[in-house]
């Protein structure tokens, strides 16, 4: 019987990943597993959550491989850097034969060092950002929008979380699913926050498993 394998990118606490390594579990996600976590922080809870689920990962950062020094200035030298760490990063992911690739809280803008690798070898890459499509795209999502609640221009008094595809213009990819949340005046920023990330967790597992599913379904036909 066919399966799905996915590697997960993250960068924190991976909240995220253990939303999908339960699911995977649970067969909420069916018959997909993770074989891999790469995290780009040293300190990254991501680690301990795929070490408890036996998963293997790995640490992966610019400074500590040696792209470049730590606090580099050049901007030419962190340009050249981040394409050699990328086009190298894309060949550890290809060597793992994953699926899918999953961000989950991955903190890296990647250039097309290694996002064409990827695409020619027909791998999706899928991202979450807690916005809706077009909104606030970057860092500081959630910052933002409620910034604009409490001024009273945040847009139809909303925001939300999109699943999309990951391309080199940073969240702008294709959306696969999005769901709007409610952000008023009255919310503080720790309200609207923990009201995202209940919804993020739900919303990336519900689009793992829609794209997982196709994938099994390829591979059978």
């Amino acid at each position: 019987m066919a399966s799905c394998s996915l590697l997960v990118m993250c960068s924190g606490n991976g909240s995220n990943l253990q939303a999908i390594l339960d699911a995977c579990a649970d067969g909420t996600i069916p018959d997909t597993s993770v074989s891999k976590v790469i995290v780009n922080r040293k300190t990254a809870y991501a680690i301990k959550r795929a070490e408890l689920s036996g998963v293997p990962s790995e640490y992966f950062n610019l400074v500590n491989k040696g792209y470049h020094a730590a606090g580099e200035k050049d901007q030419a030298k962190l340009a050249d850097a981040r394409s050699r760490y990328d086009a190298d990063l894309a060949n550890l992911v290809l060597s793992n034969k994953p699926d899918m690739v999953v961000l989950a809280g991955w903190m890296h803008v990647f250039s097309t060092a290694f996002l064409t690798p990827l695409e020619a070898a027909g791998i999706p890459i899928i991202n979450l950002h807690p916005a809706l499509p077009g909104c606030y795209d970057g860092a500081n999502a959630i910052e933002r929008a409620h910034a604009d609640a409490q001024a009273g221009v945040l847009k139809d008094g909303k925001t939300g979380v999109m699943i999309h595809y990951c391309i080199a213009q940073v969240d702008r990819g294709k959306p696969i699913l999005v769901q709007e949340v409610e952000c008023s005046k009255d919310d503080s920023l720790s309200d609207l926050e923990e009201r995202i990330h209940a919804i993020e967790h739900k919303l990336l597992v519900k689009a793992v498993a829609k794209l997982t599913q196709d994938i099994i379904k390829a591979k059978s036909s």
